[in-house]
C-alpha cells in the first residue's frame, strides 16, 4: 500500500498513473492525482444507505450529483441537476426542470445508452419511500438518514411529468424540503443501470459498483487498503483537472499524520486537535478550519427512573465543566454548546446560556429525592468524530464531574449505538454520549430527527422524549416561509429544550483539514467534503 501511494505522489507508476512518460511536463504530472487520507471504511458506496461516514461525507460529492446543492456562502439551495423549480401555492407540490445532456459514468458493468432524465430521479426517490418497490429491500432496506426525518411520511409521491420534468408531492408543507434535496444523501442513481442489474439478478451491485453523474467514477476498491476514483470525462460541468483521486483507507502501518509528514498523503481529513501543532507552522502544508454545523451531547433516557425527573436532568447539565472539556479534549478548537443548534445557525438563540454550578446541581438532586445520588450507565461509542475528537476522554471527564455530585457513572464502551434496539423500545441504555452533524443549513435538520415524537420510532430519539408542544413549534416553523417567524418558533422550541433538558449539549467542534500546499481548489463545508472537480496543483 505504501509503495502504491508513494508512486502515485511521485507520478512515476505506469500501473497506477496510465500514460506517464519522461516527456510529460510537470503540470500534467502534478495533475494526475492526489491521495486523500481520512478515517473510516465504506460499507457501501450509496449514501442513501448510510447516516454519515466516508461515503456520505466525502465520496458522495465525487461519485454523484443531486437535484440541488448548497451555496458555499449562504448555505441556501441552488440549482445542480435541476436547473429550475416551481412550488405550488399550498407548499405541497414541487416541480423541477432537469438539465439536458448529463452523462452517467461508464464502467465494466455498465454502458449508458442515454443521458439522465426524469425516470432516474423518480427511481432514486421511489426506492426510499415505496415498500413495494423492487429496490426498496436491496442491501438491507434501511435508509437511516431519511428514516430519521420521516422522509417516507413527508414525500407522498414523485412522478415524471415528461422526459425532463419531475413532480414531488408532499403530505404537508415543508420549507426545508429543498435543503433536504441538496444534502449528500439525496443522490441521483441510474434507473437504466438498476433495470439491467435487476434483470441479471444482481441488484445489490447498484450500491457496491456505483454509477452516478459526479466528476469522478469508481475505478478500483481494495477493502481496508484504498479506493481509487477516475476522472469522468463527460462530466456536465467539464472534466476535472485531476485524472484520479486515491483514498487511503488502510489501517496498518504508520498513522495518517505520519503519512502526511512523509508525503504519502496529500490531504489529511479531520486531524485530531492534538495533531495540529505538528503541521501548523510547516510551510509544506496548509491548514484549513471551518466552524462545524455539529454538536456533541449526552442523550438522557427519560424512561430511566432517576433520569425521568427534570431536576435530575438539569443537575447533570449544571455539573459538567465544559471549559475543562474544551481544554482537555478539543485543545481550544471547540466552542461550548448552549443549545443543540450551533451559533452559526440562523435560528440559534443568542440568549441561551450554559452554567457550571455543581453546588446548585447537588441541590437539585436532593430536591428530586436523590440526595445520596444514584448509579447510571453511560454508553460511549469509541470512534473519534468532528464533534468529539476523543469520546473516551470526554466520558471520563463527565464521569468525574457527575461523581462530584453523587452520580456514579459506569462507562460502557460501544463501537456503535444500537439504534435498532432503541427503535424497538429497548431501554437498556441510560445515557448515551453522542452527537450530530447537520447535512444542510436548515435548523430543522438538528431538532426534528433527534427529539420529535416520531423520531422515537426511528431510533434517533435516544432520550425517548416526546413533547407535543415542542413538535407543534417545529411543525409551525416548516410550514411558513417567513424567516423571522420561523426563527421565533425555533427559539421557543430551544427554550422548551432548555427547561426540560432531555439532552445535555456539550460542545461544537471545529472541522480541520490539512493539505499539501501545492493543491489548489480544495474547499471545506460545514456539511462534509466538497466536490474535487476543481482541484489541481499549482507551483
Amino acid at each position: 500500500m505504501r509503495v502504491f501511494i508513494q508512486f502515485l505522489i511521485l507520478g512515476v507508476s505506469g500501473l497506477i498513473l496510465a500514460g506517464c512518460d519522461a516527456s510529460t511536463d510537470q503540470r500534467a504530472a502534478d495533475n494526475r492525482g492526489f491521495v486523500f487520507c481520512g478515517p473510516g471504511q465504506p460499507t457501501t458506496f450509496n449514501p442513501q444507505l448510510t447516516d454519515g461516514g466516508l461515503t456520505a461525507d466525502t465520496l458522495s460529492s465525487q461519485l454523484y450529483d443531486r437535484l440541488l446543492r448548497l451555496n458555499p456562502k449562504t448555505y441556501q439551495p441552488e440549482p445542480m441537476l435541476a436547473k429550475s423549480w416551481e412550488v405550488s401555492e399550498d407548499g405541497k407540490t414541487y416541480t423541477f426542470s432537469l438539465r439536458r445532456g448529463v452523462a452517467f459514468h461508464r464502467s465494466v458493468q455498465f454502458t449508458p445508452s442515454r443521458y439522465l432524465n426524469a425516470d432516474d430521479v423518480v427511481f432514486s426517490f421511489r426506492r426510499l419511500i415505496d415498500n413495494n418497490h423492487p429496490y426498496h429491500p436491496v442491501s438491507g432496506g434501511q435508509y437511516p438518514w431519511f428514516d430519521s426525518m420521516d422522509f417516507s411520511g413527508l414525500l407522498k409521491d414523485v412522478k415524471a411529468l415528461d422526459t425532463y420534468r419531475v413532480q414531488f408531492t408532499l403530505s404537508r408543507p415543508d420549507v426545508s424540503f429543498l435543503s433536504t434535496l441538496a444534502t449528500n444523501f439525496s443522490v441521483i442513481l441510474s434507473k437504466e443501470y438498476a433495470d439491467q442489474l435487476l434483470t441479471a439478478g444482481t441488484p445489490e451491485k447498484i450500491d457496491t459498483y456505483p454509477v452516478g453523474t459526479g466528476p469522478f467514477a469508481l475505478a478500483e476498491f481494495q477493502p481496508r487498503e484504498f479506493i481509487r476514483l477516475r476522472r469522468h470525462w463527460q462530466y456536465w460541468q467539464g472534466p476535472a483537472p485531476m485524472e484520479q483521486v486515491v483514498f487511503d483507507v488502510s489501517t496498518r502501518g504508520t498513522g495518517t499524520l505520519a503519512k502526511m509528514l512523509t508525503g504519502e498523503c496529500d490531504v489529511l481529513a479531520s486531524p485530531v486537535a492534538s495533531q495540529l501543532p505538528v503541521v501548523v507552522d510547516d510551510k509544506r502544508f496548509h491548514l484549513s478550519s471551518q466552524t462545524g454545523m455539529n454538536v456533541a451531547f449526552i442523550s438522557l433516557n427519560t424512561r430511566h427512573p432517576a433520569l425521568s425527573e427534570v431536576e435530575v436532568r438539569q443537575a447533570i447539565n449544571l455539573a459538567i465543566d465544559r471549559n475543562a472539556l474544551l481544554s482537555s479534549v478539543y485543545y481550544g478548537t471547540g466552542a461550548p454548546a448552549t443549545s443543540l443548534l450551533p451559533p452559526m445557525s440562523w435560528a440559534y438563540d443568542p440568549n441561551s446560556q450554559t452554567e457550571y454550578n455543581p453546588k446548585l446541581a447537588a441541590a437539585l438532586l436532593a430536591k428530586a429525592g436523590y440526595r445520596q445520588g444514584f448509579s447510571v450507565d453511560l454508553t460511549v461509542p469509541m470512534k473519534p468524530t468532528a464533534f468529539n475528537p476523543s469520546p473516551r476522554k470526554t466520558a471520563e471527564l463527565i464521569q468525574a464531574d457527575l461523581g462530584a455530585i453523587g452520580i456514579r457513572v459506569n462507562i460502557i464502551p460501544e463501537k456503535t449505538v444500537n439504534r435498532v434496539a432503541i427503535r424497538e423500545g429497548d431501554d437498556a441504555h441510560d445515557m448515551v454520549l453522542t452527537g450530530w452533524v447537520a447535512d444542510n443549513g436548515d435548523p430543522d435538520t438538528f431538532l426534528r430527527p433527534l427529539l420529535t415524537c416520531n423520531a422515537k420510532f426511528t431510533g434517533w430519539n435516544m432520550s425517548n422524549w416526546c413533547n407535543r408542544y415542542f413538535d407543534q413549534k417545529l411543525n409551525e416553523a416548516i410550514a411558513t416561509e417567513d424567516t423571522e417567524a420561523r426563527k421565533a418558533l425555533y427559539i421557543e422550541a430551544q427554550t422548551i429544550l432548555n427547561r426540560r433538558m432531555p439532552v445535555v449539549p456539550l460542545a461544537h467542534g471545529i472541522q480541520h483539514q490539512v493539505r499539501d500546499a501545492s493543491l489548489k481548489g480544495l474547499t471545506m463545508t460545514p456539511f462534509g467534503a466538497d466536490s474535487f472537480a476543481d482541484v489541481s496543483r499549482g507551483r
